[in-house]
């Protein structure tokens, strides 16, 4: 049997699940498992265990080996699980297969292969031709964070920012637009702090633009989640000028309350971030707006958490991604005074439905337009600035096709 990759997380791990199951297959492996782990939060790990058990009871004679961000920061706890084989860290889950698999023929090898992640000093270009299965492709243009917020481990899973020089980047996103995705994703830990590694220090606005230039086929360009403190100025001329740059933006905010900010460690203020958006909306009429947003951070009172939940309407976002807060071992905020779990989950959810009613006002504003999709499955398409439509008639996923919205159901759009 072939090698089956199980991804947990961000676009950037859906990216590198591509490289695995390829460099796994080159390196020999057949009948296996890769679990590429996400470290973000304790339900992401939970989960992870969670599903390398179902995986044993599920393929009892496979190889089940683990990897990515949860391996890293967590290696003897994934290799302690009987259910395991191999955990790989993340330094070696693209490129050290060879080893791995040399390792599974030595009685007595260990069974955690996870070395120094802050060694690791370039992010070493892997072009993938085809996202199987997927009607966009995801392009890693960068890996690991510099900065260090007082609640995330991910720096420790990924370690320091590092970025793919921009030629490999642009020959990457060539041969998948010829491969027929129309649709690409730059993905990365702090994709915004694109650049600084390399000679002349482009920013990703240049990146952006270097791709549009010269990949003109490619028909459209997305980004993943950026820091709104980063946003240079050629990124903000792409999006006002570059209609194949997808207005529709993911923005790491994480809170609204200043104080809670500077707890957090986060280079923002509030301010700035309903100025960025007051700007971009400017510059792109048409632009919507996601954004993570965290729930009971230590210490954040009731008057802190309003302060976030007037975000919602200050930035007038659209998309949310509410994460009620989890203490991860190791990190500063782990060790504040906590919020109760009974607040936490009360905050959560009033976020969660203050996002609810801010798409619905979205996608009460789109009846009637007539926007070009992206089919993701037969009767399944997202517009332009990301929102899902559902199809009346069915078409091949992976292509663009024009509709007129009909209705929605509070969640998605309806096409004509």
């Amino acid at each position: 049997m072939s090698v089956e990759v199980v991804t947990f997380g961000c676009r950037l791990n859906a990216a590198e699940s591509e490289v695995i199951r390829r460099e796994a297959t080159r390196a020999g492996f057949s009948d296996t498992v890769v679990v590429n782990t996400c470290a973000v939060t304790t339900e992401a790990v939970r989960q992870a265990r969670q599903a390398i058990r179902a995986l044993r009871r599920r393929r009892p004679n496979a190889k089940i080996i683990v990897t990515g961000c949860a391996a890293q920061t967590e290696p003897q706890a994934f290799a302690a699980m009987s259910e395991t084989d191999r955990v790989l860290g993340n330094g070696e889950k693209l490129s050290g297969w060879a080893k791995a698999r040399a390792a599974f023929a030595i009685d007595g090898a260990p069974k955690a292969i996870v070395n120094d992640i802050m060694a690791v000093k370039e992010a070493a270009p892997h072009l993938v031709d085809t996202f199987a299965g997927r009607a966009r492709a995801f392009v890693q243009v960068q890996n690991g964070c510099d900065h260090r917020c007082s609640f995330c481990i991910i720096p420790f899973g990924r370690g320091n920012s590092r970025s793919v020089p921009m030629g490999a980047v642009v020959e990457d996103v060539r041969g998948l637009a010829a491969n027929g995705h129309c649709e690409i994703v730059l993905t990365g830990v702090d994709i915004t702090s694109y650049g600084a590694d390399l000679p002349g220090a482009p920013k990703l606005g240049t990146l952006v633009k270097q791709i549009l230039k010269h990949v003109p086929e490619l028909r459209r360009l997305r980004l993943s989640s950026i820091d709104s403190v980063e946003a240079d100025r050629e990124l903000l001329e792409a999006v006002a000028g570059e209609p194949r740059l997808m207005p529709h933006l993911h923005l790491s905010l994480q809170s609204g309350d200043d104080l809670i900010l500077k707890r957090m460690k986060r280079r923002h203020d509030r301010a700035q971030a309903i100025a960025l958006c007051r700007t971009l909306r400017q510059l792109r009429p048409d632009i919507v707006f996601g954004a993570d947003l965290i729930a009971g951070f230590p210490t954040e009172s009731e008057e802190m958490f309003r302060r976030s939940l007037d975000l919602v309407e200050e930035c007038g976002l659209t998309y949310l991604h509410v994460f009620p807060f989890s203490p991860r071992p190791g990190t500063p905020a782990a060790r504040m005074p906590q919020v109760a779990a009974a607040f936490v989950r009360d905050r959560a959810r009033r976020l969660r439905e203050a996002g609810a009613l801010a798409l619905r006002r979205h996608l009460e504003r789109e009846l009637g337009a007539r926007r070009r999709v992206l089919v993701e499955s037969d009767y399944t398409a997202r517009t332009e600035q990301f929102t899902m439509v559902k199809l009346r008639r069915a078409s091949p996923p992976g292509t663009i096709v024009e509709c007129t919205v009909a209705g929605h159901d509070g969640r998605h759009l309806l096409a004509a």
